[in-house]
């Protein structure tokens, strides 16, 4: 084993150690990653969510008046409640050539390897600089890097290009589908079931809502894009969270229920949201209101994230293409910063250690291959990056 690995090695057990869930703060991680980063005299620079219980960590090795190349990767990982583990999730294990725990493949392994390698990085005397851009609540939303992206739109020199390190299995993935996140509460009129046309059922008009979405799908569906890249080749709706009613006897007052899109890069969000709304407008708060005026159906956009655009010909892709011999891209349907960093002006890809079918799951893990595989990677972008200005 050599040296850089086993020092990823060990750095990720110790991010692993850091239980940063997106419902808790994820500032004890960032603390040590700046307190050691900065030990090797690399700068840094963070931003903070709005009570400042989160935090974005930034970090530039070589000239700070230089774009350079972003290694993006977020922090947060997703719970462990009600999961099967065999061991600890927050402590990191071995077994099989394999390193277990919650966020080794989603995606603490592609941090750790960044940082393992800073100080590497450091020593070189970089021309063209490598920055460090760690995020909070990626999992919930993309929420912490657009503070990041605007803190550097703002404050920096314009990067030539991000790489993105989700799980890919150091595959090259140029695009990913966009998401679009809605809540909705249903308010009917209570009473007792032996009388419904006393009262209005919030359940039964939830469940015309989501028979529109079903019909919406189907219609995605049977438009499919031709030749695209993605799997499925169309924007697909979500429905994962539904709440309503007390009790079978009692006409359900409250049904709330969270929908979404994962958004095929051409397709139109706004235009798919509208659509609901109108229905909602036109068939359904009449009927309600006509009970009861207090009672109606409210609908609020919750988040949307931006996809990536694939674009074969990006300064990021070519910059991969170079270092790896890779000639093939794909894409995805998970979310990621990348678009944000596309709408900033900056051309992204999305490429790391491990695969995403690992991620979210129980006894989570990353193949010690994967991350010797991104050592090599991160050793000739150090390379690249010492010789070219």
């Amino acid at each position: 084993m050599s040296e850089m690995l086993a020092q990823s090695i060990s750095m990720l057990d110790r991010l692993v150690a850091f239980d940063t869930t997106s419902r808790i703060s994820n500032l004890a991680l960032i603390d040590f990653a700046r307190d050691y980063l900065e030990g090797h005299g690399i700068p840094t620079r963070t931003t903070f969510n709005e009570d400042k219980t989160k935090a974005n960590l930034w970090a530039t090795i070589g000239p700070e008046d230089k774009g350079g190349v972003i290694l993006s990767g977020h922090v947060d990982v997703v719970p462990v409640d009600g999961q099967d583990w065999s061991n600890e999730p927050f402590k990191m294990w071995e077994a099989d050539k394999k390193l277990f725990g919650r966020g080794t493949a989603d995606m603490k392994g592609f941090c750790a390897i960044a940082l393992a390698m800073a100080p590497e990085m450091k020593k070189r005397g970089l021309k063209t600089p490598i920055h460090l851009a760690f995020s909070y609540d990626e999992e919930i939303g993309c929420i912490g890097v657009r503070g990041l992206i605007k803190d550097m739109a703002e404050n920096l020199p314009l990067p030539i290009a991000v790489v993105v390190g989700e799980p890919t299995g150091m595959k090259i993935i140029g695009g990913n589908k966009g998401s679009r996140s809605l809540s909705v509460v249903v308010r009917g009129v209570p009473g007792h079931s032996s009388e419904p046309h006393r009262g209005a059922n919030s359940i039964m008009f939830a469940a015309r809502i989501i028979n529109l979405l079903e019909q919406i799908q189907t219609e995605l569906r049977e438009n499919a894009h031709e030749d695209s890249p993605f799997d499925p080749p169309y924007t697909t709706i979500d429905l994962g969270v539904i709440e309503g009613g007390t009790a079978h006897n009692i006409i359900p007052e409250f049904t709330k229920f969270r929908w979404g899109m994962r958004l095929h890069p051409g397709d139109d969000g706004e235009v798919i949201e509208q659509r609901v709304r109108d229905y909602i407008e036109s068939e359904l708060n009449p009927a309600l209101k006509a009970v009861s005026p207090e009672a109606g159906v409210t609908m609020e956009l919750v988040n949307d994230v931006p996809p990536l655009v694939p674009d074969t010909e990006s300064a990021a892709e070519d910059l991969i293409r170079h270092l790896t011999g890779l000639n093939q891209s794909g894409a995805v349907s998970f979310g990621t910063e990348a678009g944000f960093f596309q709408q900033a002006g900056v051309p992204g890809v999305i490429f790391g250690p491990g695969y995403i079918q690992q991620a979210h799951q129980p006894d989570e893990f990353i193949e010690i291959s994967q991350v010797e595989e991104c050592v090599e990677f991160m050793s000739k972008l150090t390379d690249w990056a010492a010789k070219n200005g």
